[in-house]
């Protein structure tokens, strides 16, 4: 699911459940504000320390100026820079811990779709399969036709199919009521059921323009799929086929267990009546299309890998690139990053020429932005953590975007 302002990066709480959950709150310096930074790279490289640590303040800054953000820069020629501000406890001089565990929220999406690619190079589905072939009569009703709709369609929007996070129903749960329902375990049949009481956007219509719009629904259809064509829960697809075979040993997918592993940081809102709500522990957040827990250091890892073709054969890395441009979504074009979608990764143009590739992740008081060069040789990860209310996203992408054209372009 996924949260309001943004519906579209998170997809484990609409970015708008939080956003009118919250109000907004002034925020106070204290010494919490200041920022820390570690493990200095070689001198060769023009992006250091000094400059990680004003990137990450104007990243604060555009988070409103009261948000826990965490930084982490691995290259394959030097140590591996990072720099913090914030704690990890409202009230504490606990900082952000370095190895600091979140829910990447829809950052799981390049996680699924490198487990269907994997399967789709062992022949185990096809792309071009559709989902009535799969999931007969899943995707139906309303103008709802999975016969039409394919396995590539899924995996980079072009679906249609409406969002199960912008269901008014869901939106209560979550806005209105999110503590009476943190511990939530929705099925994932069950929120595509939600998706298919409405109409699609549109239907994917075979010689017709490519038409893109972002739906959570779209992801979970796609770890239904994989299961079945790959015998186990997406869960351990994703634990054997990624995790295990790149040794991330702080990333994980824990299902409906609402807690995070030592050390993490808490997550706050501010309710409409004034009320700080700590909204570390939930449930909501563990279906396919957001269900996985990383580190900032294991995101670089799995994006430097994808990049580097460890993961996937040249084929089905190619597809995976193969983007469309965003076109009914004004929404996701107003707030996230300029570029264009693939299947699960988003491309987004550099300032010193070529592109990097992404896919942001948007929850419960937290924000996940990581990216990667398209060598695979350059990865960072920026982590905000919420303390009153969600930041602004598109001033938030602005600031992280500046960030991640620093780093992986090595320019101050």
């Amino acid at each position: 699911m996924h949260m309001p302002s943004s519906k579209k990066a998170g997809a484990a709480l609409p970015a708008a459940a939080l956003l009118a959950l919250a109000s907004p709150m002034t925020a106070t310096a204290t010494a919490a504000n200041v920022v820390t930074a570690g493990h200095r790279p070689a001198a060769r490289h023009s992006y250091g320390a000094d400059t990680l640590r004003q990137d990450l303040a104007a990243v604060r800054q555009a988070g409103g100026g009261d948000v826990n953000v965490l930084a982490r820069v691995d290259r394959a020629d030097g140590a591996p820079l990072m720099a913090r501000i914030g704690t990890r406890t409202a009230g504490s001089s606990d900082p952000v811990p370095w190895n600091a565990h979140f829910r990447v929220a829809s950052t799981t999406k390049t996680f699924t779709a490198t487990v269907v690619l994997q399967l789709a190079a062992e022949k185990k589905l096809s792309l071009d399969d559709t989902v009535e072939h799969w999931l007969p009569g899943i995707v139906a009703g309303h103008g709802n036709d999975g016969s039409r709709i394919t396995v590539r369609d899924l995996l980079r929007q072009t679906s249609g199919l409406y969002d199960y996070v912008d269901d008014p129903e869901v939106q209560d749960r979550l806005i209105g009521h999110f503590d009476e329902n943190r511990y939530d375990t929705t099925p994932a049949a069950d929120l595509v059921a939600v998706a298919m009481r409405h109409r699609p956007l549109f239907v994917p219509r075979p010689g017709g323009a490519t038409r893109w719009a972002y739906s959570n629904t779209n992801y979970l259809v796609a770890g239904m799929i994989a299961e079945k064509a790959g015998g186990a829960s997406w869960q351990d697809l994703v634990a054997h086929r990624v995790i295990a075979e790149l040794g991330l040993r702080n990333t994980s997918v824990p299902g409906l267990d609402p807690y995070l592993p030592e050390p993490y940081v808490r997550a706050y809102l501010t309710t409409a009546d004034g009320t700080r709500l700590d909204v570390t522990e939930h449930s909501f957040q563990h279906t396919a299309d957001s269900g996985v827990v990383s580190t900032a250091a294991d995101l670089n890892t799995f994006f430097r890998a994808l990049a580097g073709g460890r993961l996937l054969p040249a084929e089905q890395w190619r597809e995976m690139r193969q983007t469309v441009e965003r076109t009914d979504d004004p929404e996701d074009v107003a707030e996230m990053p300029e570029g264009t979608y693939g299947l699960g990764l988003r491309r987004i143009p550099l300032s010193c020429g070529g592109y990097y590739y992404t896919h942001e992740g948007d929850g419960a008081g937290v924000n996940t932005r990581p990216a990667v060069s398209a060598d695979g040789r350059r990865a960072v990860t920026v982590s905000v953590t919420t303390t009153t209310a969600p930041p602004d996203l598109a001033a938030l992408n602005r600031a992280t975007g500046v960030l991640v054209d620093h780093a992986l372009c090595d320019r101050p």
